[in-house]
């Protein structure tokens, strides 16, 4: 089955970059002249995605906002002759078919998950994480997406992670099955280096099956009190129906001041329009 849908959970608080996210969500921190979750909903729609499930929160209405129409400021645009910002604004809101249903108590990203499955139904899905981007030019869904129909099952997308970063992971132990391509056996949250099965972690992009709601309703709360889709993805990894991709390419982590900071950057060195004036800012300071 061809998959259609992405759920992208943006319930958090954001605490990481506090008190930027305070009353602006962390996902519409602004990268050059866009919110992040919009590269990433960008991303999927690269891939082949057609329909964008939002999972909020009460205090995420700007998100929502930002992918809605806004006649008046279209109409705005029109009078003064802007038409190229015009075409961008009615770009995101085209793009995708765009649906949302809030987290009402967070409860961990299995939870989030689960609270989809209404808008899912019965199909595979994508699950992208808000403060995860994957550069343009290495993109991994695609890839992902062949995998899930060769092998039909969930797939993961893996990165080898630095030691002292383990901690902070779902954490995998596989079977290579061919080039780039695993079998995961066993996956762990966040264990501590000394207890992990190896260095190889779940990056923010997943495509799940849809027995995982099943399985997620199982799932009992965990550490914290939170229900771990990692838990869940295990008990498919036993059944022996959960595969990786290894993605070596360059991925983004927005959800800390400093990887906002250097991931602003990177997609600043990007655009045509301000790069030369970037490089020529960063020659001067670093002097």
């Amino acid at each position: 089955m061809r998959i259609r849908k992405a759920v992208l959970p943006v319930a958090g608080l954001g605490t990481r970059v506090l008190p930027a996210s305070k009353v602006i969500p962390k996902e519409m921190l602004p990268l050059v002249d866009k919110p992040t979750l919009q590269y990433i909903v960008e991303e999927a729609v690269e891939a082949g995605i057609e329909e964008i499930i939002f999972v909020t929160s009460r205090s995420k209405r700007s998100i929502e906002d930002h992918f809605d129409v806004f006649p008046e400021l279209e109409q705005a645009l029109e009078r003064k002759g802007k038409l190229k910002e015009l075409k961008a604004l009615r770009h995101v809101q085209t793009m995708a078919i765009y649906t949302s249903v809030r987290q009402p108590v967070a409860l961990g990203l299995g939870h989030a998950v689960l609270c989809a499955k209404a808008l899912v139904g019965n199909e595979p899905f994508v699950v992208m994480l808000g403060d995860e981007l994957v550069a343009p030019e290495t993109p991994c869904l695609q890839r992902m997406m062949e995998i899930h129909e060769k092998y039909n099952g969930s797939v993961l997308s893996l990165f080898t992670s630095p030691p002292e970063l383990i901690s902070s992971y779902g954490i995998a132990s596989v079977q290579d099955l061919e080039s780039g391509v695993v079998q995961v056996s066993q996956l762990v949250e966040k264990p501590p280096l000394e207890e992990a099965p190896s260095d190889l972690a779940v990056a923010g992009r997943y495509i799940l099956t849809p027995d995982i709601f099943e399985l997620l309703e199982k799932t009992p709360q965990g550490r914290g009190g939170e229900i771990q889709v990692t838990d869940a993805i295990q008990m498919q990894a036993e059944a022996g129906h959960c595969y990786g991709l290894r993605f070596s390419g360059v991925r983004y982590d927005t959800g800390n001041p400093l990887g906002l900071l250097t991931t602003s950057i990177a997609y600043g060195l990007r655009d045509p329009a301000i790069a030369p004036g970037l490089r020529e800012y960063m020659r001067q300071v670093l002097q």
